[in-house]
């Protein structure tokens, strides 16, 4: 939108005097395309402020890895500072929160190593059932969650579910059969399923495509870290058998229900909504934040209408990147909830096969951050996530093997060191190709959606019938390898040969995309001749 046309001259005067100070004799064309092109744009809040895209300045401050930052025009902000800035408000809050949402769902695994089937008197198939009826009901509200906090505020609905499933833990510590037990399950599902894709899409609205995988990795590395934290704590916690006339396994979900709840009440005053409203930034920092978000959604509807939705339901992009997440997932629910008990069929007692499924865990967290890292700095998601499922593919291969317990013990390592960093690079990867923040929230919900699928799936495929090879459960988790690889490749030749067609039609066209040119097209998202897929 243009300035008011009594206050064009004065703004056209501070354009004079803005690139003067940049350049002792600036151009008239660059004093011109400096005015011609800021824009005003809305902000939830309904504060305004020009958005400048300067896509023909260098930003001598830059040093991101992100080359098109090279493009963005600040005297007075360094962006990979506020970039820092930013990392440190945000990354190691939102890691603590995935952290005990990881813990809280998979701490039932540690509990039945310490007797929870044993005093509860359950089955092998109604542990199992305890097991998927979690995932369940995780899967159905996660596309919902995404949308209320899409409609309202990250800030309050975050801390609300963890509140609220922070409560079922402690509830947990207290039931007395099958049913109860079920029963707590299904409502940690519940309250729980909002926390991964919401926070996935979360941070797309603070980082540009090429920086939000080695995020994504640092806040999901926190699984890994509950993996192997959570086996030490569990270890500890058992200690309290007997206090206050209740099992150790008890005290399991109670202290760590407690801790939860703790950690949900802070949430309400250290977190933030977006960057245009947050307290932490400058009103210029807060600027530079947005200007670079825009470079990125260039030209798609930022909106919420019921056809984005829509739009993300129909994409079988969304659902191609849906099953390759799936494949991922269920190695990785298999990984956290039965690595006790794959751990204790190699000849190790209970106490000690906690303690030794603590550095798969640890060296699984240390390639989930270079995974993403790295899909970040080489701009590519497809080549990574081959690459990882390649490693976790041999890992179960050794598993079936069954050379020796030092070979299979070896082949937990290459599992988890495979598959855990495929979570954030697929996310990251179908979250970039989603067009417009509804349909980027929406689809990378229901990516994860189905994903979750596959913890329904591992909570039945390591029966205990099966010990001590569990040759079922090892051959299907190196299928949903294979699955990982081959849907990589399809996703990967679709984009690259979508980006070649769209790059030479519009070199066809002899001139860039017009402002208004996108205006009119902004509702086609990523089906846009001028959005660049990530392959």
């Amino acid at each position: 939108m243009s300035p008011p046309r009594e206050s064009t001259l004065e703004w056209y005067k501070e354009c004079i005097i803005w690139a003067k100070r940049e350049s002792p004799s600036p151009s008239p064309l660059r004093i011109t395309l400096w005015y011609t092109m800021t824009i005003s744009a809305n902000l939830d809040n309904g504060e305004k402020f020009d958005v400048v895209q300067t896509e023909y300045v260098k930003d001598v401050n830059d040093s991101s890895a992100n080359s098109d930052d090279g493009d963005l025009e600040t005297q007075d902000v360094n962006i990979a500072k506020l970039i820092r800035k930013v990392d440190y408000h945000l990354v190691p809050w939102l890691a603590l929160l995935y952290l005990l949402s990881f813990l809280d769902r998979s701490n039932i695994g540690n509990a039945n190593l310490f007797g929870l089937s044993k005093h509860l008197h359950l089955t092998s198939s109604q542990y199992s059932l305890c097991l998927a009826i979690f995932f369940i009901f995780y899967v159905i509200f996660e596309v919902p969650s995404n949308m209320v906090m899409k409609a309202w505020r990250p800030s309050m609905w975050l801390p609300i579910i963890m509140l609220a499933w922070g409560v079922v833990m402690v509830g947990m510590g207290f039931v007395q059969d099958f049913h109860s037990l079920l029963v707590t399950r299904l409502f940690l599902g519940i309250t729980e399923a909002g926390l991964f894709p919401g926070v996935s899409y979360y941070l797309t609205q603070w980082y540009r495509r090429y920086e939000i995988s080695w995020r994504i990795a640092l806040f999901f590395s926190a699984a890994t870290a509950a993996g192997a934290f959570g086996g030490l704590l569990a270890r500890l916690i058992n200690l309290m058998d007997g206090i206050q006339g209740l099992e150790g396994w008890r005290w399991i979900f109670i202290l760590e229900g407690i801790l939860t709840v703790v950690v949900a009440s802070a949430s309400f005053f250290v977190m933030y909504d977006y960057p245009c409203t947050a307290k932490f930034l400058t009103t210029t920092e807060r600027k530079v934040l947005q200007e670079r978000l825009h470079l990125d959604r260039d030209g798609c509807s930022q909106e919420f209408k019921a056809r984005f939705i829509l739009d993300a339901f129909l994409d079988w992009k969304v659902w191609c990147s849906a099953i390759m997440f799936h494949g991922s997932l269920c190695p990785v629910y298999t990984f956290s909830l039965f690595s006790p008990t794959l751990t204790a069929n190699l000849g190790y007692s209970a106490a000690k096969a906690q303690l030794m499924s603590v550095p798969p865990y640890v060296a699984a967290a240390i390639v989930t951050i270079t995974a993403g890292w790295l899909s970040d700095k080489i701009q590519r998601r497809g080549v990574v996530v081959i690459g990882c499922s390649l490693i976790g593919s041999l890992g179960y291969i050794l598993l079936l093997a069954n050379v020796s317990s030092g070979v299979n013990y070896f082949g937990l390592f290459l599992a988890a060191s495979g598959m855990y960093p495929l979570i954030p690079v697929i996310v990251a990867w179908g979250s970039n190709n989603c067009g417009g923040s509804l349909k980027k929230s929406v689809g990378t919900a229901i990516i994860v959606s189905v994903g979750n699928l596959g913890g329904v799936a591992s909570a039945f495929i390591y029966p205990k019938e099966d010990a001590p090879l569990y040759r079922k459960g090892h051959a299907v988790c190196l299928a949903y390898c294979i699955i990982c690889i081959m849907t990589a490749l399809v996703l990967w030749w679709y984009c690259e040969r979508t980006n070649r067609k769209r790059e030479a039609a519009n070199a066809a066209r002899g001139h860039s995309w017009t402002a208004e040119e996108k205006k009119e097209l902004e509702d086609e998202g990523d089906n846009n001749p001028w959005f660049v897929y990530v392959i």
